[in-house]
């Protein structure tokens, strides 16, 4: 299974690398990918990062999965690329895995791939996303069909946690909640995801 990641400057720290954490360490091959004719990129909080590929140096097709961090203006850029538009549009045709959080989804409705789908957002993209079959409010991540999306930088960990569920199954996430003592968390919490 390889994931794709789509990158431009401003995406959020957060939401595009604790999904390639959480990913690589259940031994799941993601790539990071920019789609700026850059590696050299910047988040919207000012960290500098290098992404591993351009987008000009892969094949999409040869992937089974994308993955679209929020970050306002990251998620604009992404949104408002016809390259992007098209990938996600293929994806779906093909049923292949389709993730997106916080202002991620914009790009998911710009594709039209969210017409009949649950999905949730960062609450101020709601009013943003115009072609959704029912927006959820009340969880944190959703995942309806092929496509899962989550809320916001906050809940990254579990957006990530359900993408290796679905990736590698529910003894894979569980290895990766005790490695980052989610487990811990949820027991002194007393939730559990």
């Amino acid at each position: 299974m390889k994931i794709l990641e789509l990158l431009a400057d401003g995406n959020e720290t957060i939401e595009l690398l604790t999904v390639v954490d959480y990913l690589r360490r259940a031994d799941i091959h993601i790539d990071m990918v920019s789609t700026t004719g850059s590696k050299e990129l910047t988040t919207s909080h000012g960290v500098k990062y290098q992404a591993d590929f351009l987008l000009e140096e892969v094949d999409p097709a040869s992937y089974d999965g994308v993955y679209i961090p929020g970050g306002t203006k990251g998620a604009e850029t992404l949104r408002d690329d016809d390259r992007v538009i098209e990938i996600i549009k293929k994806f779906d045709s093909a049923n292949k895995l389709i993730a997106a959080i916080c202002a991620g989804p914009i790009v998911l409705d710009r594709a039209g791939v969210l017409a009949d789908k649950k999905a949730t957002s960062f609450p101020t993209i709601k009013e943003e996303l115009k072609n959704l079959g029912q927006y959820i409010d009340d969880e944190i991540v959703v995942t309806d069909g092929n496509i899962t999306t989550g809320r916001g930088a906050a809940v990254t960990n579990y957006l990530a946690l359900r993408l290796v569920e679905i990736i590698k199954g529910k003894q894979a996430k569980e290895k990766i909640k005790f490695g980052t003592q989610h487990s811990a968390v949820e027991k002194y919490y007393g939730i559990e995801f």
